[in-house]
């Protein structure tokens, strides 16, 4: 049994505490378990099932429960209107690339932009409080859902309502329920017995806690974490200043108020419609509305063969597999292509760079992985004129990606490049593989894709050539890309001594990412070149990210680490001593470099 239901369970059992919220027992909320096993609680008397699909479909696909429409900005602006209004302090989005986190490649969730690590534990540092977030995401657990279910993707924005409670200071379940329970009805005007909130826990990389999911129409918004234990599940402690971090799907949102039969339409809006248009393709909304309400219910997860189930819808929508593939796929594909090209856009820009290692090698999955589609549907575009149109798309959520365009399209033409020559060593190679295999598991499709770039798609695209079908297992890009999301952190980081009395160092880099010149006092000189500073605009090696370089005093700083809460520079030829105030210039060619 898994780690997660296990909590689950244990945290169900004791419901009133973990769960019961005041605004439960206010409304008279019933308490009920799905025949799935999952608890929920509802305000409609007559519901006996969980939201969750596939215990109930898409009910808001043409039939928006939202009291108007509003695009993708208009979203965001509710949902910042409402909290504002409630106290909360807007602050922008952190970068996608988690530079601040030793152990994480990507900023995941909202959350993590204020995760800090104090001497190998986890600890939060807010800049206000409460305060929400329309914080930019990065995920690639879910690669082989993108385009097909409606609600997968690579790059999202997650709506982050945070607040450390004190006592004095935040708020903790009871108030956090009420605002999201308000915002659903009060400012998006959804009938309160369509929210259904169900019963769930999270455990992230330090701390857990049990969670309150709320549902709309079988389309989960958002995840009401309370975060109340540091440690692990099988060793924890109660937290002195628990934290709620709740996060909404700002795309959902957006869904839902549309009522479209794809997710991706409204996110998309303009790419989408671009790509269409040129690529000749006419969507029959109707039929599509109906496969989308079905192909809701897929997740590898649990269908490890999607086009087995594929077989299903097509037999409940009357027409054949043939008719459904070619109807779906060509769409299926461009929605994955504006996702992943909308993910390389916000990484590049935030100096993430595709590679073969670390969380580069997940870069490069997603964008071979468009080309690819490209090459199958013979598209009459490339990936930079898709990452021009999604620019124009984002710039008034993201006012700085047309300022990095340059940077980007020049990468995307660099891997392009690069993605064409391995093509071309691997089609004799693939003819050769196809002449004596029907079938190919996971381990050989990775050393394929690892040491000659043969996709998957090429396999199957050859075989289609040939007349044959090809067994490819569906989750093969969850699996290669699982073990690049987190680095590892050596330990000799972790065990500089003589800096468990210092302060934090304060990350100025927060307040000015453009700042290259400051001056600062040194705290500290170890072992002859490792200097610690009261604030610091260096960015220090993260998540497999490379640190900035530059100077102090004039002398060399050769490499930036961060250590729990300190911030530690390698310098050549110290010049310097404890209590001296400094000047430090940062290398402004090679921070442009990280951060193309």
């Amino acid at each position: 049994m898994k780690t997660k239901d296990v909590l689950r369970a244990r945290f169900s059992e004791d419901y009133k505490k973990h769960y019961q919220v005041a605004l439960f027992k206010e409304r008279g909320y019933r308490r009920r378990q799905c025949s799935c096993g999952r608890w929920f609680w509802t305000a409609d008397p007559e519901r006996n099932t969980c939201p969750d699909p596939p215990c109930q479909d898409y009910e808001f696909i043409g039939n928006p429960p939202t009291k108007k429409s509003l695009s993708y900005v208009e979203t965001w602006r509710t949902i910042e209107k409402f909290f504002k209004g409630e106290g909360h302090e807007s602050i922008r989005s952190y970068p996608v690339i988690c530079r601040w986190f030793p152990s994480l490649y990507f900023t995941a969730a909202s959350i993590v932009a204020f995760y800090r690590e104090e001497f190998g534990h986890v600890s939060f540092e807010m800049p206000a409080n409460p305060l929400i977030i329309p914080q930019r995401c990065l995920r690639f657990n879910d690669i082989p859902n993108v385009g097909i279910t409606g609600r997968h993707l690579t790059n999202f924005v997650m709506v982050g309502q945070h607040s450390i409670y004190t006592g004095k200071e935040g708020y903790w379940k009871d108030e956090c329920v009420d605002f999201d329970q308000r915002l659903l009805v009060d400012a998006f005007g959804i009938p309160e017995e369509k929210v259904v909130w169900m019963e769930d826990v999270w455990v992230g990389p330090g701390a857990f806690g049990p969670s309150l999911e709320y549902y709309v129409d079988g389309m989960e918004v958002g995840n009401a974490v309370f975060t109340e234990f540091i440690g692990t599940p099988d060793d924890f402690t109660k937290m002195k200043n628990p934290v709620i971090d709740m996060g909404a799907g700002l795309e959902h949102f957006t869904w839902i108020s549309q009522g479209t039969p794809s997710g991706y339409e409204p996110i998309f809006g303009k790419t989408i419609a671009e790509m269409k248009r040129r690529s000749g393709l006419n969507l029959d909304e109707k039929l599509f509305g109906s496969y989308s309400v079905l192909a809701g219910r897929l997740n590898f997860d649990e269908v490890p063969d999607i086009s087995k189930a594929k077989i299903g819808i097509a037999k409940q929508l009357e027409i054949s597999p043939g008719e459904l593939d070619v109807m779906v796929r060509p769409f299926e594909a461009l929605y994955a292509i504006a996702d992943h090209v909308g993910s390389l856009v916000y990484a590049i820009s935030d100096g993430g760079l595709p590679s073969n290692v670390g969380g580069g090698y997940n870069l490069r999955v997603i964008l071979r992985r468009a080309l690819s589609f490209i090459d199958e549907f013979e598209f009459p575009f490339d990936l930079g004129e898709i990452a021009e149109l999604y620019v124009d798309d984002m710039v008034e959520m993201s006012p700085q990606l047309p300022e990095h365009l340059p940077g980007i399209l020049r990468i995307l033409e660099v891997e392009g490049a690069r993605y064409r020559t391995a093509l071309d060593r691997a089609k004799g190679r693939v003819t050769t593989l196809l002449g004596k295999k029907s079938s190919f598991t996971i381990a050989e499709l990775s050393k394929l894709y690892e040491s000659e770039g043969i996709t998957p798609e090429l396999i199957e695209e050859a075989a289609r050539r040939d007349g044959r079908e090809i067994s490819i297992p569906g989750d093969f890009y969850s699996r290669e890309t699982e073990g690049h999301m987190t680095a590892a952190v050596e330990e000799s980081e972790r065990h500089i001594k003589g800096l468990k009395d210092l302060k934090d160092t304060s990350l100025g880099y927060y307040e000015d990412d453009k700042r290259l010149e400051f001056r600062a006092k040194v705290l500290r000189v170890l072992q002859e070149d490792m200097v610690v500073l009261d604030k610091t605009f260096f960015y220090p090696r993260s998540g497999g990210e490379e640190p900035d370089h530059g100077t102090m005093e004039g002398s060399p700083v050769l490499d930036v680490d961060k250590v729990g809460g300190i911030v530690v520079h390698r310098v050549k030829d110290v010049k310097f001593r404890e209590g001296d105030r400094v000047s430090c210039s940062i290398d402004g060619d090679r921070r442009r470099q990280l951060t193309i």
